[in-house]
């Protein structure tokens, strides 16, 4: 039978392996595009969206799906209470 134990180690693994993905889809991402390339995103803290960009348009993209994440966060929260 499995271990709680097993269960954090596995889900360590899977994040750890998700973290490095991340960081070489990143990586060849911007190596194949030229400097005039667009990019973006959004960090949540909480449900609180911070949206960045590298132009007005896209941090307004950004922004807009920061406050959809930031909605259905709500909604959630409000059906487990």
């Amino acid at each position: 039978m499995r271990t709680s134990q097993d269960f954090l180690k596995a889900g360590a693994a899977v994040t750890f392996i998700g973290f490095i993905i991340l960081l070489l889809g990143i990586v060849l991402t911007i190596s194949q595009h030229s400097a005039s390339s667009q990019m973006g995103g959004v960090i949540m803290i909480g449900p609180i969206p911070i949206a960045f960009g590298s132009s007005p348009e896209i941090t307004t993209n950004m922004l807009g799906l920061g406050l959809i994440f930031t909605i259905l966060y709500l909604f959630l929260w409000k059906m487990k209470h």
